[in-house]
């Protein structure tokens, strides 16, 4: 195990059970690029010219793809660097450890992390749209008389696929995640079929083939790395989901079945293309036998569903995580299991998907046209991972700055060849993911920086809380009961303390001021939760840390703190929040020394404005009982 991996891997049966459930989650959207991947090497604008030699060379430029950038940078290396057991971009950013770097330093490498995190977003709108018009594409096969309506059966299956997010991962998966398996064995087989025809083509593992193709026609090589990518799309998610199922059940499920799989039907594909070249326009379904055409468009549309599956959950996950270590402003969060925390829906965030999605597949209609927009966000993650594995190899593993040197430098001069190669797309669709990763970083980033100035602000109307406890013993009545504080700033009286002081002249004979504290971890172990402390007059600050894979829960703090001697009853109990109203003024947000990398224009905070605006209450994100809340107003200039 890895420091600060306290779990233990999974052996027996219960690897066998992660690694069959993984099929469906962690290798949906990688699963089903057979779909497509292929043919767009050779039919769409970035293809190549239809001819033996580059049959082979793409075939090699897939087997090696795989190998390299799923079985050797994630599977080999990235699936060593775990948050406490958790993947993905902000646990691998966290593991930087950026409060200890100087000022420029931190805000490049949050800035990559933050910017690569987006791009899930837009992973998040794009797979569930080509992977289900790629299976539904199928039926034209079949017969041409569906050719009119493909675009719409796929909206139909998007939407009915959003619709039943709020049942809850578990239960969308026990009904599509036995399907991902069937749907391996079925390409296996499909792929065993075709190279029979032609054993010959499995030479193309030999990697000349690939450097030939290079030397051969360059242009033309650099341009369809532009497709070729499409094979590892969805290879990001084994990091990302590592948390789930562990390394292990992962590895398992990669090498036993799903990396046999994919070589299989990509090598049986480019058999038929060698024999019947006017295959390439759909070889996938070229494979299957007209008797069984429906039932495997039947299984592919499941499988995409399952893989569409994986990255909306992983964008809830994500969304979660952030709006934890305050990227993002307070969302309704609905916990679908009582027993998996991690099981979450959120429905802000799945009709935000779910409208560009289906406009998406109303606009390009056409898996060829829907791929134009896939690749540039999945290089630009795995370029960022890459970027922060490099980052703490060194102390983390031990790394020589030369070992970190020649993985870092080897693996971004492949990823940076297939991003370079995607930039041809941006004109072709390619701008649609990148447009929404600015949007949400413009967003995240505003967000926190208003934050920030907003704190600042509370700061400097605050006073030292040492200050009020000794006036209130005193001169400030007492009545019976307890009221709680919410404070970002525990160093400080909290502005909603002072105002409930200057109006109301009265206070609890108990006063709790409770400050969430967010920590760059997954989950906080329970008995580190809360930290009390006794400041004396009948005051108490308490401390609730949270990972940022968790919610904070206000009635499951007040029950531990009544256990541990400090009555909280939520019926004796009265919590005080503060609403401020902002306004957005021309004053500097910043003093004059951190202007340059951290002033805030106007339009930055009138759009900080308008998502404070519409956060989700306090009262409500804190699990608060409506009927004990009192809140106090503010107008506060930022």
């Amino acid at each position: 195990m890895n420091p600060g991996d306290s779990r233990p891997e999974p052996r027996g049966r219960a690897l066998a059970t992660l690694s069959f459930t993984a099929l469906g989650v962690v290798f949906g959207d990688i699963g089903t690029s057979p779909l497509y991947a292929l043919k767009e090497c050779f039919t769409s604008s970035h293809g190549l010219p239809l001819s033996p030699e580059n049959v082979y060379g793409v075939l090699s430029l897939i087997f090696w793809s795989l190998n390299f950038l799923v079985s050797f940078k994630y599977l080999a290396h990235m699936l060593r660097a775990d948050n406490r057991g958790e993947g993905g971009v902000l646990a691998l950013l966290a593991l930087t450890k950026p409060g200890e770097m100087t000022t420029t330093s931190k805000w490049v490498l949050v800035s990559i992390g933050l910017f690569g995190s987006t791009m899930l977003y837009g992973d998040g709108v794009i797979t569930p749209a080509i992977s289900v018009v790629s299976a539904v594409d199928g039926l034209k096969v079949a017969t041409p008389a569906f050719q009119p309506y493909i675009a719409w059966i796929s909206v139909a299956i998007i939407a009915a696929l959003f619709a039943v997010q709020s049942r809850g991962t578990a239960t969308v998966g026990k009904i599509f995640g036995p399907v991902t398996s069937v749907w391996f064995v079925c390409i296996a087989i499909l792929g065993i079929a075709g190279i029979a025809k032609n054993p010959s083509v499995l030479l193309a593992m030999n990697p000349w083939h690939a450097l030939s193709l290079f030397l051969r026609e360059p242009g033309d090589a650099f341009i369809v790395l532009a497709a070729v990518v499409l094979v590892v799309t969805g290879g990001e998610a084994l990091y990302a989901d590592m948390g789930h199922f562990g390394k292990r059940p992962i590895r398992m499920a990669w090498l036993g079945m799903v990396l046999p799989a994919l070589v299989l039907n990509y090598f049986g594909q480019g058999a038929l293309i060698l024999s019947q070249p006017g295959a390439v326009g759909n070889p996938f379904y070229g494979l299957v036998p007209t008797w069984f055409l429906y039932p495997m468009v039947a299984i592919a549309t499941a499988a995409a569903i399952t893989a569409s599956q994986a990255l909306i959950s992983g964008s809830f996950s994500l969304t979660q995580q952030a709006i934890q270590l305050g990227y993002v402003p307070r969302l309704k969060i609905l916990h679908t299991s009582r027993s998996e925390v991690g099981q979450i829906y959120m429905p802000a965030i799945n009709w935000t998907l779910m409208v560009p999605c289906v406009v998406l597949v109303l606009v390009f209609q056409t898996p060829e046209r829907l791929a134009g927009t896939y690749g540039v966000a999945v290089t630009m993650t795995m370029m960022t991972t890459t970027l922060l594995f490099c980052s703490i190899a060194g102390a983390r593993f031990g790394w020589s700055p030369l070992k970190v040197a020649v993985f870092g430098g080897v693996t971004l001069l492949v990823e940076g060849a297939f991003f370079l190669s995607n930039l041809t797309k941006v004109p072709h669709g390619g701008w649609v993911p990148l447009l929404i990763g600015v949007v949400i970083f413009t967003l995240m980033t505003t967000w926190r920086k208003g934050r920030s100035i907003l704190s600042r602000r509370l700061r400097e109307g605050s006073l030292p809380i040492e200050m009020i406890i000794s006036d209130a013993a005193a001169k400030v009545p007492r009545v019976p009961g307890t009221a709680v504080f919410m404070t970002s700033d525990p160093a400080g009286a909290p502005p909603v303390l002072l105002h409930h002081l200057k109006h109301n002249k009265v206070l609890h004979e108990r006063v709790v001021l409770l400050s969430i504290v967010n920590h760059l971890v997954p989950q906080v172990a329970g008995e580190e939760r809360i930290e009390q402390k006794e400041l004396g007059g009948g005051f108490h600050l308490v401390l609730a840390h949270y990972g940022f894979m968790e919610t904070p829960d206000v009635p499951t703090i007040a029950a531990a703190l009544t256990d541990r001697g400090l009555p909280m009853a939520i019926k004796d109990t009265s919590f005080f929040l503060g609403r401020e109203t902002l306004i957005p003024t021309k004053r500097a947000g910043v003093d004059v020394r951190e202007w340059f990398l951290r002033r805030m224009p106007m339009w930055r905070k009138r759009l900080f404005v308008l998502m404070a605006n519409n956060a989700r209450p306090a009262t409500a994100f804190f699990n608060l009982p409506p009927n004990r809340v009192v809140e106090i107003g503010a107008q506060i200039q930022i």
